[in-house]
């Protein structure tokens, strides 16, 4: 993965955990949901120190499913639905050995083109389209992970100078424009349902 520029206001250990381990970067976006991006990408961090090393794939593919929901659940939790995101990362991880030998970066590193990344992230566990295209945007934007047409697969979260998504954060204002952005969708998804 090319380092690039992901600034999320975390301990600065954690965005070094997330610009290092691909697998770290994609717990992440599995936990972002319900909880703050800043939460969600701190996490993996969190979880690294109570494993005592960076997350591995296979390892937590093959964790116990009580002891891992405990690692989740330990006080300050992972998420707040923490059994349900123990269940949900254990999942991506066995996909991960399934498929890509238990190596997050092999999901991306040799795709065709945009839609096929789109499709193999959309085809994990917990990712619906709109998750899988933030994704998508996360690695072309943040991580030069740029195959032919990113960003047509990416949607709007792949647009330059858009800040819809944890993709586009590099700064404080940039996070301040993206929560704008989040808070701009909620009010009209509660107007369309008024």
């Amino acid at each position: 993965m090319v380092a690039m520029t992901l600034v999320l206001p975390i301990d600065p250990e954690a965005n070094r955990l997330l610009e290092r381990s691909p697998l770290a970067l994609l717990v992440g976006m599995v936990l972002d949901q319900q909880v703050s991006m800043e939460k969600a990408f701190s996490s993996p961090y969190v979880l690294a120190q109570r494993l005592g090393h960076d997350p591995d794939a296979a390892e937590l593919a093959g964790y116990d499913p009580d002891a891992l929901v405990a690692l989740f659940a330990t006080p300050p939790a992972l998420h707040r639905f923490p059994k349900a995101m123990a269940t949900r990362v254990q999942e991506v991880c066995r996909v991960l050995v399934e498929r890509y030998d238990g190596d997050a970066a092999l999901l991306w590193s040799d795709v065709a083109d945009g839609p096929e990344l789109l499709r193999r992230v959309a085809d994990l566990p917990g990712f619906g389209r709109q998750k899988a295209q933030i994704f998508v945007a996360l690695l072309g934007k943040r991580f030069g992970v740029t195959p032919q047409d990113w960003r047509t697969a990416a949607g709007g979260y792949g647009d330059p100078g858009a800040y819809r998504s944890v993709a586009d954060v590099t700064d404080a204002d940039s996070l301040r424009r993206v929560r704008e952005y989040k808070q701009q969708m909620k009010a009209a998804a509660r107007t369309e349902k008024g």
